[in-house]
C-alpha cells in the first residue's frame, strides 16, 4: 500500500501531456501536506478502525440475554457465537477484493460508501425478529468493518514517508484495530447492564452516524493516482488542453481486476512463506483474542461466579496491555531506524528484520507467558488479579507482533503490500471466526489450567518465526519473487526522482 508517486514534470506521451507532480514540493502530493494535517488524517482513521471494531465483539457480553430472546442455548455448542462467525467470515472476504479496488479508484468516496452501509445493516440487527438475522446482516457489517479498519494502512503509508512517523502511526492503527476488539465487550456490559442488548446496536448506529460528518470534511482523497486524475481533469475544464494523468490512460480488463484483488493475494499467501507464516502468527493472536470473548465467561464465572457483565469488564486489561505495547512502539522504532549504521547489506538504510526486534521478546514474554499465566493461576485458591495480569501480558505481546508483521510486509513489499495485508487479514479473519467454535467444548474436556496452556504452547512455537526471519531473512528476501520486483520499482522510482 505504498505510495509510489515521485515527483516528475509534465511530460509528453504518445502525443497526450502526462500530468506529474510539479516537484518535489508539490503542495497537493499528499506527503507535503501540513504536519498538522497529515497527523489529523492519520488520528481520524486510527479513531474509525477502534470504532468499528467495536462491533465485532460487543455483543458477544449479551449472549446470555439473547440466547433468552431468540430461544438459543450454549449447553452442548456455543450458538450465540454465530453472529460473531458471520461477521468474521464477512471480514475474511471482504478486504481481499475491497482493500485492492480502493486503491485503485480512491479512498475517500470509497470509505464514506462502505461506512454507509455498515451503518444501514445495522439498522436490522437492532430490530432483529430472529437469530437468522442477527447472523446474516452480520456477514455485511463484518466485511465493510475489515475493509474499513484495514484500509488505514493505506492511507498512512500515503501521506507519511518512511520514517518515524509513519512507523507510529502504523502502530497506533494496530492498537486502535486491537482496542476496538478487546473493548467491545466492556461496553457491550455497560449497554446490557442498563438497557436492553438492542441498544448494543442502536448506539453504535447512533454513534456512526455522529461521525459521519468527520469523516466527510476532514477525509480527504489520498490516493496519488486519483489527486494527479483529479488535477488531470481541473487542466481540461479550465484550459481545454489535451492533458491526462497515468492511471486514466491504463484500463484495466476484468481478467486484469480479478487477478489483482483476488488471485495475487491468495498467490502471495501459497508461494511468500514470509506472508504465509507472518499471516499465522499475526492471526493466532487475533484468533487468541476473539477466543478470549469466550473464555473468560467459562473462566471467570466458574471459579469467581461473575456475571456475563463482570467478564466483560475483565477484557479491559488486555486492552491496557495493548497501550503499553504501543508505548514500546517508540523503543521499537528507535532499534530499527538506528541499525542503518549497522547495515552491511545496504549501508545507511535500516535492516529491514531489525522491524522484529521487540516481537521476540514480545512474543516469548509476553503472548507465550501471559497465556501460561492465565493457565496456572486460573484456581478459585488464587486471587482473580492473577489471571487478569496474564492477560494484560497477552495483550502487550499481540500489539507488538501486529504491529511488527504490518510494518515489515509494508516494508518489504511495496506496491504489493495491499496484496499481502489482504492475504494476512483473510487468515486473521478466517481464524477469528472458527478457532472460538472449539473454545467450549476445548475447556470442558481439558479444563481451564490445560486449555490455555495448549495455546500458551501454540504460541511457544510461533514465536520461533521472527527468529527464522533473524537468522536467514536476507537470504529469504532473496528467494522472494514478490520482494525483489518491489524492491527494483523503489530503486527505478528513486533514479526517476533524482533525475527530476
Amino acid at each position: 500500500m505504498e505510495n509510489h508517486a515521485k515527483a516528475s514534470s509534465t511530460i509528453p506521451e504518445n502525443g497526450d501531456t502526462v500530468v506529474g507532480w510539479s516537484g518535489p514540493k508539490d503542495p497537493e502530493n499528499p506527503f507535503n501536506w501540513k504536519t498538522s494535517k497529515r497527523w489529523r488524517v492519520s488520528i481520524l482513521v486510527c479513531f474509525m478502525t477502534f470504532a468499528v471494531q467495536i462491533n465485532g465483539t460487543a455483543m458477544t457480553s449479551a449472549a446470555e440475554v439473547i440466547n433468552e430472546d431468540f430461544h438459543i442455548t450454549d449447553e452442548h455448542f456455543p450458538h450465540s457465537y454465530w453472529p460473531v462467525l458471520s461477521w468474521n467470515l464477512g471480514g475474511a472476504a471482504a478486504p481481499m477484493l475491497g482493500l485492492p479496488l480502493m486503491e485503485s479508484f480512491g479512498i475517500r468516496w470509497s470509505y464514506l460508501s462502505i461506512y454507509l452501509i455498515l451503518i444501514i445493516f445495522l439498522i436490522p440487527q437492532f430490530l432483529a425478529q430472529n437469530f437468522a438475522t442477527l447472523i446474516i446482516t452480520r456477514i455485511f457489517t463484518g466485511g465493510c468493518t475489515g475493509v474499513l479498519a484495514n484500509i488505514t494502512s493505506g492511507v498512512v503509508s500515503d501521506i507519511w514517508r518512511p520514517g518515524r512517523s509513519k512507523s507510529f502511526s502504523t502502530s497506533l492503527w494496530i492498537f486502535s484495530l486491537l482496542a476496538g476488539l478487546s473493548l467491545g465487550p466492556v461496553f457491550g456490559s455497560l449497554t446490557v447492564r442498563f438497557a436492553s442488548w438492542r441498544w448494543i446496536f442502536l448506539s453504535e448506529v447512533i454513534a456512526y452516524a455522529i461521525f459521519l460528518p468527520f469523516i466527510l470534511f476532514l477525509l480527504p482523497e489520498t490516493r496519488p493516482d486519483v489527486l494527479l486524475t483529479q488535477r488531470a481533469r481541473r487542466i481540461r475544464r479550465e484550459t481545454g488542453k489535451t492533458v491526462y494523468a497515468s492511471a486514466e490512460k491504463t484500463h484495466l480488463t476484468f481478467k486484469e481486476v480479478i487477478r489483482e484483488t483476488l488471485i495475487r493475494p491468495s498467490r502471495m499467501l501459497v508461494t511468500e512463506p514470509v506472508v504465509l507464516f507472518f499471516g499465522l502468527w499475526s492471526a493466532f493472536c487475533i484468533g487468541t483474542a476473539f477466543m478470549f470473548t469466550q473464555s473468560i465467561v467459562q473462566v471467570y464465572s466458574g471459579l469467581y461466579s461473575w456475571t456475563y457483565y463482570g467478564t466483560g469488564f475483565v477484557q479491559a486489561a488486555i486492552v491496557v496491555g495493548e497501550l503499553i505495547g504501543l508505548t514500546f512502539s517508540v523503543i521499537q522504532d528507535h532499534l530499527y531506524f538506528t541499525s542503518a549504521n549497522r547495515n552491511r547489506e545496504t549501508p545507511g538504510s535500516p535492516i529491514p528484520e531489525a522491524r522484529l526486534y521487540l516481537s521476540i521478546p514480545a512474543s516469548f514474554l509476553g503472548l507465550t507467558a501471559g497465556l501460561f499465566i492465565y493457565a496456572w493461576t486460573s484456581y478459585t485458591t488464587i486471587h482473580w488479579i492473577f489471571p487478569t495480569i496474564g492477560l494484560a501480558f497477552v495483550g502487550f505481546g499481540m500489539s507488538i507482533i501486529i504491529s511488527a508483521v504490518s510494518l515489515y510486509l509494508l516494508d518489504m513489499y511495496g506496491k504489493f503490500s495491499a496484496s499481502a495485508i489482504a492475504g494476512v487479514a483473510f487468515l486473521e479473519n478466517a481464524l477469528a471466526a472458527f478457532l472460538p467454535l472449539a473454545t467450549q467444548d476445548m475447556y470442558r474436556s481439558l479444563g481451564f489450567n490445560w486449555a490455555s496452556s495448549l495455546l500458551g504452547f501454540l504460541a511457544l512455537a510461533l514465536s520461533f518465526i521472527p527468529v527464522v526471519l533473524m537468522i536467514w531473512g536476507p537470504s529469504i528476501r532473496e528467494r522472494s519473487y514478490f520482494i525483489k520486483e518491489a524492491q527494483y520499482d523503489d530503486h527505478e522510482e528513486d533514479v526517476v526522482e533524482a533525475v527530476a
